[in-house]
């Protein structure tokens, strides 16, 4: 065997560098989205062992709908790629780019086994550049194909060195064959088949047997006339070794799988639930088909399923005569390779090898696979079509007149492939140009035009997108799935009318059912989120709840093992209410996905609703072990640790608050509730910092305007707290406590009662029924010495609240004074006063009332449509409603913090805690001190 040289070896990588250099501008398309952006086996967060667990989607092999793709060292590779470049889809390719310019070097070095050094560099060049590859090197998904390969040729070329110089058996390449066949079907499953490769070759090449000298030996030995010669033995004995540990892989693997098949659809694959003859025509139709690609690589596309190729139902299609050329000619290759022992003979038999039995898992002649055609699945099978066109060249160029023909022919192959190969990676760079580009070349394939549609959906572009998703609805009428994305857009367009038409038509579309039989064998998981869809549709309207529950549960009727069923239920049941239901159907999702962060967060949302903060709490930090930047398990958790009133709770309380704006810089919430914290700390300059942050990024934030004023206020900074106010009653003219604030600052420390009028008057007019604004424009009144107005003021301040004692004292205070006057003969109202009065007073005969309840908290709900069938999301399902509130004071002094909500838009009527406990007696003590100065004032001259 010659060995490669260094310049074939630059000559390769330069061949492959030029055809796949503009791969690395691609992104994500396509399978990648489930491989590597959903895929939470990539995340350093989740344990090693899952990648052995797990299939290649990152669902439990255990799970029905698992797709049983058990390739566990690909998603390594994947991970490793996360662990240097999180999700830059750039690396990802680069890898891909370099792994094929490994295979192509090693197929050189098997080249070598049966073909000259010309021919070997003319076949691995080719293989190089072949546009079949595209979607195996362009495609991070392919990464499959691409492992799998290194370690079969790895695996077939340390077989080769089996045989010793004496013939004797030399078994350390054969344990190495055995160790790279196991980790080439780690990484796909067609890695097993290399052993078939290997067996060909020990019998055909290695041994020189032809078909008819092994069927003379076996007779010769059946009649008894002669034993088996000792080199035959020895290659039994090999292939026996070879053929029990392919075994033993084999019974390995169905384990894995739990002797379970996966579940496709008619729509993944039309012709296997076909009936006879139609399965057995179409399946065989379609070997041609994927000759012709590696042919003619002309018209490439991504995805050939559904109506691609239309089934072969008849024998008098005549299509079915493609099918008989192919069989006819791969026959006679074969007979001629196995009737001769020459070199000619060896490199075909090999060849046919590398084409028929990397193909076979993919054939669907002895089992269904998920697709019709695959062109990633050619990779390996498109060596043994390389060697052949190496081989057939070097035999044309033999005859003296062809031999500048066919130089020239294999330059134009080259050229023409290289070229197509680079311009085929520019339709990879994103879905919307993967699809349209698929498009031109099938126009039957529904699946085409609802991803078209999903391309211009994630681009905002819904009214464009719904007229693909209506065509792949003409196409193929009874698509589930495009029902179910018609509807989704409509909801996107608000024509939720529309949307539940569309959604009605999908689930009419759904299997009835069939006593005994098991739903999950013949419904797509997908096509359940239909009813999910439909019920987070109509549950927007409260009259039908009970209706959306009875969806959600038909579909866990249906697959009880529907995490997503659960979730949605359990964030309707939280909003009916219903909360010891919600918590158990969080508990049950729990029990399909324990690693699941959004279940876990939940559940601490159900037990905040139940009054249980200490078992909140632990749900939150379940969430956060298993997702540590989980964002609204940071926010929540550290709000609740806040609650709690424990100043043990506020150090890591904040280290979560800073947590979250790291991940949410933007999030002015985020900087108001770590001014909050630093208030309850009494860090001052910290809140005020934290503070000044938030209004920065939210003008206008009202809560962070306020608290802001009341830490001046609070630190004797009243003076720099009036622009504060200010700014906040031009945002808020409303705002009752800001305006009571000012007042009180006005009168008491810029001696400004004008102004301090203007406030509680203006506090009047929007709520006649205020007693602290009113109680405090009667001490306005006093002030001015205006007694009369005075003592008027608080005789309806009394009759609003007859029950406050301090304002009867204060009404007997300002009445003694005005006796005492009046004794004296002094005026009740002077000069200055009775002109203000004259000027300001306005009639007010309103009845009032006291109204002393704790504020009830403000709801900001936002919502956040997903990726997939109907946005059906992680965690919080179709829609995460999240609710941000914010803290406002209750009195003249004091802050009452509000708590950050999420999932459901209704509002929550809290407990008394330890903090808010200690916030009243606060609030209780300023307004002591706040009457014994009002009383100073009345009692004074």
């Amino acid at each position: 065997m010659a060995v490669v040289s260094w310049k074939e070896i630059a000559l390769l990588i330069g061949m492959v560098v030029g055809c796949y250099w503009n791969s690395l501008s691609c992104g994500f398309v396509f399978d990648d989205v489930s491989a590597i952006l959903d895929n939470k086996d990539l995340r350093p967060s989740t344990p090693l062992c899952n990648l052995f667990l797990n299939d290649f989607w990152g669902t439990p092999m255990a799970e029905e709908r698992s797709h049983k793709s058990y390739r566990p060292l690909t998603v390594l590779t994947f991970r490793l790629n996360y662990l240097f470049s999180e999700l830059s889809a750039a690396s990802y390719h680069l890898l891909n780019v370099i792994l094929h310019a490994v295979v192509c070097v090693l197929f050189l070095r098997v080249c070598r086994l049966f073909l000259d050094k010309t021919s070997s560099l003319v076949a691995a060049l080719l293989f190089a550049v072949h546009p079949i590859h595209t979607e195996a090197v362009t495609g991070v998904v392919g990464r499959a194909e691409l492992l799998s390969s290194i370690f079969l040729l790895a695996a077939f070329l340390a077989y080769t060195k089996s045989t010793g110089a004496d013939h004797s058996i030399v078994w350390a390449p054969i344990a190495l064959t055995v160790v790279l066949v196991a980790a080439a079907t780690l990484c796909k499953e067609q890695g097993i088949t290399v052993v078939g490769i290997c067996c060909v070759h020990e019998v055909f090449v290695a041994q020189g047997f032809t078909l008819p000298m092994l069927l003379d030996t076996l007779r010769q030995v059946v009649q008894g006339k002669d034993g088996f010669p000792y080199a035959v033995l020895q290659m039994l004995l090999k292939l026996i070794v070879l053929v029990i540990s392919t075994l033993l892989l084999v019974i390995i693997r169905v384990q894995v799988i739990q002797s379970q098949l996966p579940v496709f659809t008619r729509f993944d694959n039309p012709a296997a639930v076909s009936p006879t003859p139609t399965r057995q025509l179409t399946f065989n139709y379609l070997l041609p088909v994927n000759a012709w690609l590696l042919l003619n690589p002309s018209e490439l596309c991504c995805d050939w399923t559904m109506g691609t190729i239309p089934l072969v139902e008849s024998p008098l299609d005549r299509r079915n005569l493609a099918t008989l050329v192919f069989y006819t000619f791969l026959g006679l290759l074969a007979y001629h390779s196995l009737q001769h022992r020459h070199s000619s003979a060896k490199t075909v038999i090999m060849a046919l090898s590398l084409i028929v039995l990397p193909f076979i898992p993919a054939s669907n002649l002895f089992f269904p696979v998920g697709f019709v055609v695959a062109e990633r699945v050619l990779y390996v099978p498109s060596m043994g079509f390389c060697v052949l066109v190496a081989h057939g060249l070097r035999v044309v160029s033999h005859k003296g007149h062809m031999k500048k023909i066919s130089w020239l022919m294999i330059g134009v192959l080259l050229t023409t492939h290289a070229v197509k190969t680079c311009n085929r990676n520019w339709d990879w760079e994103s879905e919307y140009t993967l699809f349209t580009s698929a498009l031109k070349v099938n126009r039957n394939n529904a699946k085409l035009w609802n991803n078209v549609g999903h391309a211009l959906e994630n681009q905002n572009n819904y009214a464009t997108a719904l007229r693909y998703f209506l065509q792949a609805t003409f196409v193929q009428p009874d698509d589930i799935g495009a029902h179910m994305n018609v509807g989704r857009t409509y909801k996107n367009l608000n024509k939720s009318k529309e949307a539940e038409d569309a959604y009605l038509v999908a689930k009419s579309l759904m299997p009835q059912v069939i006593p005994g039989k098991k739903y999950a064998t013949r419904v797509a998981p997908n096509h359940l989120n239909v009813y999910i869809n439909l019920a987070n549709l109509i549950r927007a309207n409260e009259s039908r709840l009970e209706e959306a529950d009875q969806l959600y549960r038909q579909a866990i009727s249906m697959r009880p093992d529907f995490k997503q069923a659960y979730i949605s239920r359990g964030e309707l049941l939280l909003k009916m209410n219903k909360l010891t239901e919600a918590r158990d159907a969080y508990l049950r999702a729990l029990e399909l996905d324990r690693t699941n962060a959004d279940l876990w967060y939940n559940l601490a949302i159900v037990n905040i609703e139940m009054k249980d903060p200490s078992e909140a709490l632990k749900n939150f930090n379940q969430a956060l072990q298993l997702s540590p930047r989980h964002k609204l398990a940071l926010f929540n958790s550290a709000l609740l640790m806040q609650e709690s009133g424990e100043p043990k709770f506020w150090p890591e309380a904040n280290r979560r608050f800073l947590t979250y704006v790291e991940e949410e810089p933007d999030d002015a919430n985020g900087y108001f509730n770590l001014g909050m914290l630093a208030m309850d700390a009494n860090e001052n300059a910290a809140a005020e910092r934290w503070m000044r942050k938030a209004i920065g990024l939210q003008a206008g934030f009202r809560s962070a305007l306020f608290n802001l004023a009341l830490l001046y206020s609070q630190s004797k900074r009243e003076i720099d707290a009036l622009p504060v106010l200010d700014e906040l009653l031009r945002h808020h003219p409303e705002h009752i406590k800001g305006l009571i604030l000012k007042g009180d600052i006005l009168m008491n420390h810029k001696k400004d009662t004008s102004g301090a009028k203007s406030c509680f008057e203006r506090i009047l007019h929007m709520d006649p029924t205020n007693v602290q604004g009113k109680h405090n424009l009667c001490v306005v009144y006093f002030e001015e010495r205006d007694l009369p107005r005075a003592e008027r003021c608080l005789e309806e301040t009394l009759a609003l609240a007859p029950n406050e004692e301090y304002v009867r004292r204060h009404l007997g205070i300002v009445r003694g004074k005005i006796a005492a006057m009046s004794a004296a003969g002094q005026p009740l109202t002077s000069v200055e006063g009775a002109t203000k009065s004259a000027k300001q007073e306005k009639p007010n005969t309103v009845e009032e009332e006291v109204v002393e309840v704790e504020e009830e908290e403000e709801v900001a709900e936002g919502e956040e449509e997903g990726r997939g069938a109907d946005a059906v999301g992680k965690g919080a399902g179709d829609e995460k409603n999240v609710r941000k509130s914010s803290a406002e004071s209750l009195s003249d002094v004091g802050v009452d913090q509000s708590v950050l909500d999420s999932s459901q838009s209704d509002k929550r009527t809290k407990g008394k805690s330890t903090k808010e406990i200690k916030d009243i007696e606060k609030k209780r003590a300023a307004a002591l001190k706040r009457l014994e100065e009002i009383e100073r004032i009345l009692s004074g001259d």
